[in-house]
């Protein structure tokens, strides 16, 4: 399941959250040890076969601070179990995103909605989209992101939380996205100018389309709030079976002074919650 298969049907399913019956939670795994360089966060979305209570309940009891892309009536589940959603999801959609001038007043609205109640809730950061090109020149989406960004980039300095404009591949998961390279992202957060406007750097998405990890998140680590994992090829386990080094990265992002979250995000083809683990322990630098 792709991202925005899983939040389109997790967005219809709240509405019947009422009717559910309580959760079934699962046994608590030991505690992990963690060293404190990362903060470790879990995307949802990868664990849509476990509801969100038992997630909750396992991810808190390995020592992982967060659990994020989630939507407003689910942030009060991660609370309950002395989580934070490290990024709130925003407005908009992958597709249709900030470069289109005809989007920016639906997006500001909601934004200006979005934004004092993720500020109210103690959450760092909602996550924002380019939109596809759709035929349209990168240098004309990065000024129409520029133009939409500064509409709301004086109230999320305001309110404390950062805008992210997170980068995706367009060759598997995301055909046609147009902040698929990292020059794009880069020239739209430098044209914002603000310090609450900042990348998602999605390392399984760059290294599809760019590779040169490392170097990239030291040259560019000021403009970077938040990154994302994932294996490649395939968006699985992060483990030997793929071609990133992710301990090799995540000590890179540690020695960047870097102190937001890292965030899993890949799909297990294993036993999801030891697969987890067995994740956090290789970015546990």
């Amino acid at each position: 399941m792709h991202r925005r298969d899983f939040l389109a049907a997790s967005a219809a399913a709240l509405t019947l959250a009422g009717a559910a019956r309580p959760p079934r939670l699962l046994p608590a795994p030991a505690l992990m040890q963690l060293k404190g360089r990362i903060r470790h966060s879990v995307c949802r979305w990868c664990y849509g076969g476990i509801e969100l209570d038992a997630l909750c309940q396992a991810v808190a009891a390995m020592g992982i601070e967060s659990v994020e892309i989630l939507d407003e009536p689910e942030w009060a589940v991660a609370k309950k179990h002395g989580l934070t959603c490290a990024v709130a999801n925003g407005p908009g959609s992958i597709p249709d995103g900030w470069n289109r001038l005809e989007h920016h007043d639906a997006l500001v609205r909601r934004s200006e909605e979005l934004l004092p109640a993720i500020a109210a809730a103690g959450l760092p950061s909602m996550i924002v989209f380019s939109g596809n090109r759709a035929g349209q020149p990168d240098e004309e989406g990065q000024r129409q992101c520029i133009t939409g960004l500064r509409r709301i980039a004086p109230l999320a300095e305001k309110l404390g939380v950062n805008v992210l404009l997170e980068l995706l591949n367009s060759k598997v998961d995301h055909p046609d996205y147009q902040f698929d390279r990292m020059r794009y992202g880069v020239g739209v957060v430098e044209g914002v100018g603000s310090p609450r406007v900042k990348i998602l750097y999605d390392i399984y998405h760059a290294q599809i389309m760019e590779g040169d990890v490392i170097r990239t998140i030291r040259e560019h680590a000021a403009l970077i709030g938040h990154y994302h994992t994932g294996g490649v090829p395939g968006r699985h386990e992060i483990d030997g079976t793929q071609e990133l080094n992710y301990a090799a990265i995540c000590r890179a992002i540690a020695e960047t002074g870097y102190t937001g979250f890292v965030a899993q995000e890949f799909v297990p083809t294993r036993d999801p919650l030891t697969s987890l683990r067995e994740a956090i322990a290789i970015c546990d630098v």
